[in-house]
């Protein structure tokens, strides 16, 4: 079954009709999804879908985007949160340079203080990373080599995958993927080991052609299926079987 690594089932997007989708998942070929946080507050509703849905694992996290937040009291509580039954990874965490706030040094503090968290408590990493490409990189190197996760939501080149795919890390491959503007993306699928992708949607964001600009969910993970089958030239039921155990390696799960 299709195994959605990066959802956001917490998101208002989902506030009228939440319970009535996640209970249709199973049956329309989704096993498993992680839901992710990306901040404090959605750490929090984060876990509580993990306690409702027993084939939901989460991650637990503050995004760039949402570092202003974030105190030595945040970590501690993170830290604390991160044993909880099927929490499964650190994130999403990393650098967001699209927008000007907040500050770029902040974005880095607080980035390797989450990734020395994931050291401490011995959990993979889920990194987002937007218009930064070389401070990401430079960071990881530094403070991420051995940690193992996922580059969220693959936007770069394949020099920068084969960067990423040297040390270990698998790359996340969503909706973009169907984009006809998508040239480099499809290069780095063509490009890397199907041993080394994992599915994601980021829902309720970056929905796939043929929804493209609706809200996204895992049931449009088929779309994105059919697309890595094209250009690896496999069948879809081998992309879903080998995304599916890699999911598992990733997040360590038996």
């Amino acid at each position: 079954m299709i195994f959605d690594t990066h959802a956001h089932y917490d998101d208002e997007a989902f506030d009228s009709d939440r319970d009535e989708l996640v209970a249709g998942l199973m049956e329309r070929g989704i096993g498993h999804v992680v839901n992710v946080g990306s901040s404090l507050a959605s750490t929090r509703t984060t876990l509580e879908l993990v306690e409702k849905y027993p084939f939901f694992y989460g991650a637990v996290g503050v995004h760039p985007s949402e570092t202003e937040e974030l105190d030595e009291d945040g970590i501690v509580w993170l830290r604390e949160v991160s044993g909880r039954e099927r929490i499964v990874a650190i994130g999403e965490i990393g650098l967001d340079y699209y927008w000007p706030e907040p500050d770029r040094e902040l974005q880095k503090k607080w980035f390797i203080r989450q990734l020395e968290l994931a050291g401490e408590v011995n959990l993979p990493v889920i990194i987002h990373s937007r218009d930064a490409a070389q401070d990401t990189l430079e960071i990881m190197k530094e403070h991420g080599r051995d940690l193992g996760g996922v580059i969220h939501c693959f936007s770069y080149g394949v020099e920068l995958a084969r960067e990423y795919l040297k040390m270990g890390y698998y790359l996340g491959i969503g909706g973009v993927l169907t984009f006809k503007n998508a040239r480099k993306l499809k290069e780095v699928v063509q490009f890397m080991p199907m041993e080394q992708m994992v599915l994601e949607t980021d829902c309720p964001y970056l929905a796939p052609v043929p929804y493209r600009g609706k809200r996204n969910s895992s049931l449009y993970l088929p779309y994105v299926v059919q697309a890595v089958s094209e250009i690896k030239g496999i069948m879809p039921e081998q992309v879903v079987a080998i995304t599916e155990a890699n999911a598992r390696c990733l997040y360590r799960l038996s």
